[in-house]
């Protein structure tokens, strides 16, 4: 088997331009990467490099009106450029899940918890109401989220910011997806419900094998939790190395300046705080 075919999740020549009236403006341009199973790749740089774009593209979401989307991103080997918007809805959420940066984007507002939640898991199985309420249940208390039958009755704005992100969580490791997209993941959240977050994604990769996509800001949070990083600049792949080879010995001057302008919370002796 070659390098390339071992890729859960392999982006090859991906290009995303915005269509204008008056021109073409690349919004991303012709980057390559790929993600082996159980492999964390961290997706690093400064805010409107193309990370989100990126992830959007994979996921097939940007609007076709204005942007193309060229290239091949293929998940098992099965290419998603080209697929209609119902093939696509089939795979999200089954074989790829997406936790967005603000989990209150991510539900309904006028739905509870346990509408979304069971809803979510009846479009990718064949299960019964009750099957479905019962796994959203045994999902929720397997991440430690307290009364789950009692959280499935709420709407979201009755929950924080960080126990929506852990619903949100449970949600994309119910039907156990082969890549996990965790776009900015612990954003808005306070340090405790960070760390709890960080937790259930190791957690999740550990027990099903997932492959996670972690796009952030965070240099700290790269560090401990990616094998791999691919640095991002003006929408270009600057530099791509094993995480320990990328911070010891970084080759690209602007990933040495990202470097240089990360904040040192911790020191190199102290271990970060949801390793403990």
């Amino acid at each position: 088997m070659t390098a390339e075919n071992s890729y859960i999740l392999n982006v090859r020549n991906l290009q995303v331009d915005i269509n204008t009236k008056n021109a073409t403006s690349p919004l991303i341009q012709d980057i390559s990467f790929g993600i082996k199973k159980g492999e964390v790749l961290g997706l690093v740089g400064e805010s409107g490099c193309g990370k989100t774009a990126t992830s959007m593209a994979i996921l097939q979401l940007l609007n076709r009106q204005n942007m193309c989307v060229s290239g091949s991103v293929t998940l098992h080997d099965r290419e998603l450029i080209g697929l209609q918007d119902k093939q696509m809805r089939m795979i999200r959420g089954k074989d790829i899940a997406f936790i967005m940066q603000n989990p209150m984007n991510a539900f309904t507002p006028v739905f509870t918890i346990g509408h979304q939640f069971i809803e979510t898991i009846q479009v990718h199985t064949s299960f019964s109401k009750k099957q479905a309420k019962e796994l959203a249940i045994e999902m929720m208390a397997s991440i430690n989220l307290p009364e789950p039958a009692k959280l499935l009755k709420r709407f979201p704005f009755q929950l924080s910011g960080g126990m929506l992100q852990r619903v949100m969580i449970a949600m994309a490791a119910c039907m156990q997806p082969a890549v996990i997209i965790a776009d900015e993941p612990t954003t808005a959240l306070d340090l405790h419900s960070q760390l709890l977050v960080l937790r259930l994604l190791e957690d999740i990769r550990s027990k099903y094998g997932t492959s996670i996509l972690l796009i952030s800001h965070d240099l700290g949070v790269i560090s401990e939790m990616a094998d791999h990083v691919i640095v991002m600049q003006n929408g270009q792949i600057t530099e791509s190395a094993n995480v320990l080879q990328l911070f010891d010995h970084p080759q690209h001057a602007y990933t040495k300046k990202l470097l240089r302008t990360r904040p040192s919370l911790y020191s190199k002796k102290q271990p970060y705080p949801y390793m403990m």
